[in-house]
């Protein structure tokens, strides 16, 4: 089992932590890692080393195959061409948004793991690395609005007066969005938080925030827990009531998304226009296309005094908790799916899980979604 090297300057993260390292090896897998790799996470190369990785450079073939190839990010198709004959490949492979490199997976005949298709079932939890790190999206999506905004989150009582708390709203309450309402709550602010899922309702108060009722008539859950797309009628009378709420917030995070979609845009510029100077905005979605108009991924922009954070890289911000959670993840879906005297997919029949997380194999592109998707040219 090989790890590939992170290039991204933003990410922080590592797919396995030494601990990782040690419970693979114990398990009969060999691991090769480039050298730095755990470094902005807090993990040294003599800790992987001790664990029982061996650490070689960022240029050795090793770090090409054969085996199990683990990455943050889809590979090029010009990178998999360079995998060798045989391997595998696991990770955050973005099954909806690189449809060259997937087809190049399939050209090549490697077994593609996606993390993005591990099932949403109670069986599949422990392995299930975008819940895991949409968590931590969401705790520190607060942490960051927290730092920008130049009033205080809770209500004090002072000699010279009362400080009002923070209102903070929240839109979209899957994973991402509950750690944020928690971690809000936590800090004293008054928090508001709404979604199209009428289920969210219940999930929103049990967490002590209010939940904002906008009435757009049927409305419901797509599997795996997301948000189904709303029409344009919806569309519209959604945003007409969200402009109030907006205009009374301090604080904004979005994290609303549609499996396989770009993110829906839902807060607009007219609404970010709407809200006090030195009101801040941080978009978890920003990484699948982003809920905020004007927001660019990656970017922190000041939109007529009000702060807007497109940061899609959240979860690096806690890299080394994030990397700890993400390698258990990892570690738990390879125990499952793989075997490590081959380094393959385990054949014979396969569960739910391994058939949902199988994106290529055989020289075919499994997920008939995705399949779909990268015919038509759509991804």
């Amino acid at each position: 089992m090989v790890v590939r090297p992170v290039t991204d300057r933003e990410e922080r993260r590592a797919p396995l932590a030494p601990e990782h390292v040690k419970k693979l090896g114990s398990d009969g897998w060999k691991i090769v890692i480039p050298a730095g790799l755990g470094e902005r996470a807090t993990f040294t190369d003599d800790a992987y080393r001790e664990a029982g990785a061996a650490v070689v450079d960022a240029s050795d073939d090793r770090l090409r195959g054969p085996g199990v190839v683990l990455t943050l990010f889809p590979p090029t198709p010009e990178e998999i061409d360079g995998f060798a004959d045989g391997s595998s490949v696991l990770g955050f492979l973005d099954p909806f948004g690189s449809g060259s490199s997937i087809r190049r997976l399939a050209e090549r005949g490697l077994d593609a793991v996606s993390l993005e298709l591990v099932p949403r079932t109670t069986i599949a939890q422990s392995m299930d690395a975008l819940s895991s790190q949409a968590n931590l999206a969401g705790y520190a999506a607060v942490l960051l609005a927290s730092s920008r905004l130049t009033k205080a989150l809770p209500m004090m009582s002072t000699a010279a007066g009362t400080i009002r708390p923070a209102k903070v709203l929240v839109v979209g309450t899957g994973v991402a969005g509950l750690q944020a309402i928690a971690t809000a709550q936590r800090l004293g602010a008054r928090v508001t938080a709404y979604d199209v899922r009428p289920v969210a309702k219940e999930q929103v108060e049990s967490l002590g925030a209010r939940f904002a009722k906008i009435d757009l008539g049927e409305t419901g859950e797509a599997k795996g827990g997301y948000a189904k797309a709303l029409t344009d009628d919806q569309l519209t009378r959604q945003r007409e009531q969200l402009a109030k709420l907006c205009a009374e917030s301090d604080i904004i995070i979005t994290t609303a998304q549609i499996f396989g979609r770009r993110a829906p845009v839902i807060v607009t510029d007219d609404m970010v226009r709407g809200m006090a100077p030195g009101s801040v905005i941080v978009d978890a979605a920003a990484a699948t296309g982003g809920n905020v108009q004007g927001g660019v991924a990656g970017e922190e922009r000041v939109i007529d005094g009000v702060t807007v954070i497109a940061d899609a890289h959240l979860p690096s911000r806690v890299a080394s908790d994030a990397t700890r959670v993400l390698g258990a993840n990892i570690v738990n879906l390879v125990t499952h799916a793989f075997d490590p005297r081959t380094g393959r997919v385990r054949g014979g029949d396969r569960d739910e899980i391994t058939s949902g997380v199988l994106l290529t194999s055989g020289g075919e592109i499994l997920d008939e979604r995705v399949r779909t998707a990268v015919n038509e040219g759509s991804v």
